[in-house]
């Protein structure tokens, strides 16, 4: 099967990509696709709990977003916009985007505010000119936690397809409400739809919760810019399964195993690939899935609707066959669906 990166191309209205969440999360539209029967039902995400049983085992990915953009300002006055991706292993030295960056020299400092500079430290070499550059900058502030300097002088990362300016509401909403180990630059948008009170009925069917960790990196605003898909290099992400994780996972009999996104999905096949089970590990992973590979770890998937070419509509339709998951899409564009990260969302099962 010699797929090419256009084949996964759709048209997709610009009106239909969302600019703000709805004011009641679980209120998001979810289309249900059954891989079986080729059947698609349009639902509402409230309704996921008919979908789920006793011993089932939500997987859901607690990391929290920081406020990984920052305006400093260069010496000329001129600004400068640092997108902070992930620490190196050197203290206060972390991995960035830059935009308006090009005359910024090495050793150069950016003034943020008084009590918080950047300093460039280096520009990475890039191994093709498909890659987007990175550099390596230093962070000099006078709070005890750099995540407490950020919140005060961060905005959240909003997608780019959001063609509006984060707000303070966004600190809220661009996050979800099982948010616990901070460290991604991006959100696990699946989890967005779930509320406090949505998850208590989840519980009170029996249905068991597990939790990973993936830290949303680079690769979610990075397209998929060569033709062949095996030429495209992925990513590398962070990720823990917790042993109380690996437990539900040994200790599971019947229960369908629900991932929710494909940050938990990634996390989940990468570990089932290495060691043919979920265990308790820290990990990287920069695992590419796209047909006709066969995912092993998951039985259903709760996702988002995804940009066209991205490696994440790849994953999908590895999950759920290219031809279904594309008669999804033109069926959700039809329905007028809202797409991407404040979007509505899909079960596949």
């Amino acid at each position: 099967m010699n797929l090419k990166t256009s084949d996964f191309d759709y048209n997709l209205p610009k009106e239909l990509i969302a600019q703000n969440p709805l004011e009641k999360r679980e209120f998001c539209k979810m289309m249900v696709l059954d891989k079986t029967s080729k059947e698609i039902k349009n639902k509402y995400f409230y309704d996921i709990t008919d979908y789920l049983k006793k011993d089932d085992i939500l997987v859901l990915n607690d990391t929290k977003v920081y406020p990984a953009r920052v305006i400093a300002k260069r010496k000329t006055g001129a600004s400068v916009e640092i997108f902070l991706l992930n620490p190196t292993n050197i203290e206060n030295q972390w991995e960035a985007l830059t935009k308006n960056a090009k005359r910024v020299k090495q050793g150069e400092i950016l003034e943020v505010e008084d009590d918080f500079e950047i300093k460039i430290i280096e520009k990475k070499p890039t191994s093709n000119e498909n890659e987007i550059p990175k550099y390596v900058v230093e962070l000099i502030y006078s709070e005890s936690n750099i995540y407490e300097t950020l919140n005060k002088y961060g905005s959240i990362p909003l997608p780019p397809y959001i063609s509006r300016k984060a707000t303070k509401q966004d600190f809220k909403d661009y996050q979800t409400v099982f948010a616990k180990n901070i460290g991604s630059a991006a959100c696990p948008t699946a989890g967005l739809h779930f509320t406090e009170e949505l998850l208590q009925k989840i519980k009170a069917k029996g249905v068991k919760i597990a939790y990973i960790t993936l830290n949303v990196g680079l690769g979610t605003f990075m397209p998929v810019k060569t033709e062949n898909i095996e030429e495209h290099k992925m990513h590398y992400e962070n990720f823990e399964i917790p042993l109380e994780t690996q437990q539900l996972f040994e200790q599971n009999k019947k229960g369908s195993i629900i991932a929710v996104g494909t940050t938990v999905l990634r996390c989940l096949e990468a570990t089932y690939q290495k060691y043919g089970k979920i265990i308790a590990t820290k990990d990287t992973t920069n695992i590419f899935i796209y047909p006709p590979y066969k995912i092993k770890s998951i039985d259903k998937l709760i996702t988002n609707f995804h940009l066209p070419k991205s490696t994440l509509i790849m994953l999908i339709s590895a999950f759920a066959g290219k031809e279904f998951t594309f008669k999804a899409y033109k069926k959700a564009v039809e329905d007028k669906y809202r797409f991407f990260s404040y979007g509505d969302c899909m079960l596949i099962y």
